[in-house]
């Protein structure tokens, strides 16, 4: 009799396999959803009919609702696993069609009364759009300066004001506006409201030209302007003021499973690089043949699933480990998006001037570069999550990083269970990092368990490991010393280099414990010593520290796993998922 963990396994495989199957084969050109026609609809700036029937078909928004009100909702991890199927396809789709209601409805999960949790998810079960309106062009990422206003009145409040660049904005059937409601300064000043638009005063609502973008054309970015607007006190989610900190709270979830979806685009875009190397010939040889071309496809597909390693941390975390979300949500935000963006650039040389063609075979490979940066914009943006980062170092400098229980297994497991989500557990600030903690005495543990069952690993992974330990030696020692402004948005560029260097470290801890974690397993790609090998060697890099010799033969063996999951089709990620095409 199968168990409960393995029975919900399942059914997450189940669910892919059939996303997949209704979304077909990409590179089929009579594919009504695949690659052609979605760069057309690119073209023309909006998103593709066909695909949007197929998702309603799928149900999609059935992902973004808890199971307790109909959906299914249960894990964040699991989330992210099932939207990558849409954003390697086209992350306009995964966006414009359900990605942005997600954003939308985690604040009404986390804060909603049994009533707005009960309308929201019948919205979204029914096909409807939330959309979610944070921005102010004047203010940027400092959300708390915000003048849109939401001033009490009678039994209610009025709307007035502007708000810009707001995804689905004229689609959605509803808002979920962050409203200033005070004119006190500080984080008692704004609310949360959900707005339902079909029963707001036709002439006190009006909507801005849209805005045009160079990447995820399809989505329609618009700005709305209210005018003396009236909504009900039931509009209000949580507390009056209470909307910083719903907000942050909010963010902690959607900055851990985004970049999780979006690494779809990046293994289109590996995808494309490996079809391009093994159909072209150059000096009168294949251009897998080239050792540079080798090494750059290889150096992708690590750079990939380090990227997962984190978003894998990251999402669990969220129900694992609540009290310490806040950072790694903040890091994996920050540093996905720079990990898959330089490894597109990469792969644009082994295209050379094929990159630039915008249809074909390779115009996916352009538009994904264009679409991916887009996620390091909006409220979490690349110097937002840096600013989570920052102020927390000194603390966790002298909390953690000293040695501890370090992280447990259960944040590394691909498929195994987890806690009820408890949006109300999550904390503004991190009260400890299990996740650091573990790089200490990384070295000579990992050295001993290579010994084990790769001998032959031993001292590099061992060696790698302690330069990740040294390193987070000398970060702790350094952010102790941070002196009080370099804790504040006015910190120095040096600050900033510490964060990036954390976020560094948090891989690098992520990418040990995932090996670490399944290492005990009966065969599969994640318990070999290599792909752990390559993504510590490019880490330690990246870090600025001496690398150790990695034994012959790793690199042959990881382009192996390249070129089958590419014959496959698997996806290149930890889950190694059958794919379409």
């Amino acid at each position: 009799m199968l168990t409960t963990a393995v029975q919900e396994e399942l059914g997450v495989q189940e669910r892919i396999a059939r996303l997949e199957q209704l979304l077909g084969d990409p590179a089929d050109p009579a594919n009504p959803a695949g690659a052609r026609a979605l760069l057309a609809a690119d073209e023309r700036g909006e998103l593709l009919p066909e695909a949007e029937r197929l998702l309603d078909e799928f149900g999609l928004n059935a992902e973004f609702v808890p199971r307790d009100l109909g959906g299914r909702l249960d894990r964040v991890d699991t989330l992210g696993r099932v939207l990558r199927g849409v954003f390697r396809r086209d992350a306009s789709l995964g966006l414009g069609y359900g990605a942005t209601s997600f954003l939308a409805a985690v604040t009404v999960w986390a804060a909603g009364t049994a009533a707005q949790r009960r309308w929201t998810a019948d919205l979204l079960l029914d096909g409807g759009r939330l959309a979610v309106a944070y921005h102010e062009l004047a203010h940027g990422n400092d959300f708390v300066r915000n003048e849109f206003r939401a001033r009490p009145a009678g039994s209610g409040f009025v709307l007035s004001g502007t708000k810009q660049v707001i995804n689905n904005v004229e689609r959605a059937e509803a808002l979920v506006l962050f409203s200033r409601t005070g004119q006190e300064a500080g984080s008692r000043s704004h609310s949360v409201l959900l707005v339902d638009k079909s029963a707001l005063p036709p002439d006190s609502i009006g909507y801005l030209p849209r805005y045009a973008s160079v990447g995820v054309r399809g989505c329609r970015l618009g700005g709305v302007e209210f005018t003396d607007c009236p909504v009900p006190q039931s509009a209000l989610v949580g507390e009056v003021g209470g909307g910083v900190e719903l907000a942050l709270r909010s963010f902690q979830i959607t900055r851990s499973v985004v970049p999780s979806m979006v690494l779809g685009g990046g293994d289109t875009a590996l995808r494309t690089a490996v079809g391009f190397a093994l159909d072209r010939r150059l000096y009168n040889r294949a251009v897998l043949e080239i050792p540079h071309v080798r090494a750059t496809l290889v150096g992708a597909f690590t750079d990939l699933l380090i990227s997962d390693c984190l978003a894998l941390a990251a999402t669990r975390a969220v129900h694992l480990l609540p009290g310490q979300t806040s950072v790694y949500a903040a890091a994996v935000k920050y540093l996905l998006p720079k990990l898959l963006t330089e490894a597109t650039y990469d792969l644009s040389i082994v295209l050379g001037a094929n990159f630039y063609v915008r249809g074909g075979d390779y115009g996916a490979f352009q538009k994904h570069v264009r679409d991916l940066p887009m996620i390091s914009l909006g409220h979490a943006g690349t110097a937002a999550c840096q600013a989570t980062i920052i102020p927390q170092l000194p603390r966790l400098a002298r909390r953690a990083w000293s040695g501890g229980a370090g992280a447990p297994y259960a944040l590394f497991r691909t498929r195994d269970p987890l806690p009820a989500l408890r949006p109300e557990l999550l904390v503004l600030a991190s009260d400890g990092d299990a996740l650091a903690d573990s790089l200490v005495g990384a070295g000579e543990t990992v050295r001993e368990l290579a010994r084990e069952r790769a001998p032959e690993y031993a001292d590099a992974l061992g060696a790698l490991a302690g330069q990740l330990e040294a390193e987070l030696a000398t970060l702790r020692a350094e952010c102790l010393a941070m002196a009080p402004k370099d804790r504040t948005v006015l910190a120095s560029p040096r600050s900033y280099a510490l964060a990036d260097r954390y976020a560094l470290l948090l891989a690098g801890a992520a990418c040990l414990g995932v090996w670490r974690s399944h290492r005990g397993d009966e065969g599969g790609f994640l318990t070999e010593p290599g792909w752990v090998a390559a993504a510590a060697a490019r880490l330690v890099r990246r870090l600025g520290r001496p690398l150790p010799a990695l034994p012959d033969g790793w690199e042959d063996r990881l382009l192996d796993e390249v070129l089958d999951r590419y014959h496959g089709p698997r996806s290149y990620d930890l889950y190694d998922t059958p794919i379409a095409g």
